[in-house]
């Protein structure tokens, strides 16, 4: 899929909210979720992602017209926004000047023109090797103990430039939360990201 230049996009929605996780948590940004994923994370917060076939082609000047003047970010998320290539609707946002940011699982071949690249690997379908030099953010789901040493071997991949975030998966963020932090105190380079937008009952 990501070797054809997509003209036109899964667009499962497009919405207005406060960024919730990681780096940007509370900056005001601009949400194109891609439909389409392959990786089939257990705990999955958006399952109904994918599927791409669930959700309209929509041209890409039909999705830029949703977003206006005021939307100075525009996350694009998914799914697995790379399942389809990124060319075209990164350089008509960069021709509106807008900061383009990324969250993805790596699984696929690079494409697209970022200011911000979020990699949050997965066990199911690991990170091809280009993406750890390309990440501004490394964000590692923790869902159990087990992913803390997970996350640690994915630290060292990626460059020193890199922030490195800790999530606790959101189903069980009361069980491993204390474990977490005791990670954290032991580990400086690391910081707590938690869902925020969900907190506070946003999308």
């Amino acid at each position: 899929m990501g070797e054809i230049k997509s003209e036109a996009l899964p667009l499962m929605e497009a919405f207005r909210t406060i960024q919730g996780e990681g780096a940007h948590t509370g900056l005001p940004s601009y949400f194109l979720r891609i439909g389409g994923c392959d990786v089939g994370c257990h705990w999955c917060d958006v399952k109904e992602s994918w599927d791409p076939k669930k959700h309209p082609l929509t041209a890409i000047p039909d999705i830029l017209k949703q977003i206006d003047s005021n939307d100075r970010t525009v996350v694009i998320t998914g799914g697995e926004p790379l399942m389809w290539d990124m060319t075209t609707i990164t350089q008509s946002l960069n021709q509106m000047e807008k900061r383009v940011h990324l969250e993805t699982s790596g699984a696929y071949k690079y494409s697209g023109n970022w200011d911000w690249v979020c990699l949050s690997p997965k066990k199911n379908k690991p990170p091809l090797k280009e993406w750890y030099q390309r990440a501004d953010e490394l964000k590692m789901i923790v869902y159990n103990l087990d992913d803390l040493k997970w996350a640690e071997k994915h630290a060292e991949m990626v460059g020193e430039k890199c922030q490195v975030f800790l999530q606790p998966e959101w189903s069980k963020r009361e069980h491993i939360l204390p474990a977490i932090i005791q990670f954290l105190e032991k580990k400086p380079k690391w910081r707590l990201s938690l869902q925020t937008h969900k907190y506070i009952g946003l999308p």
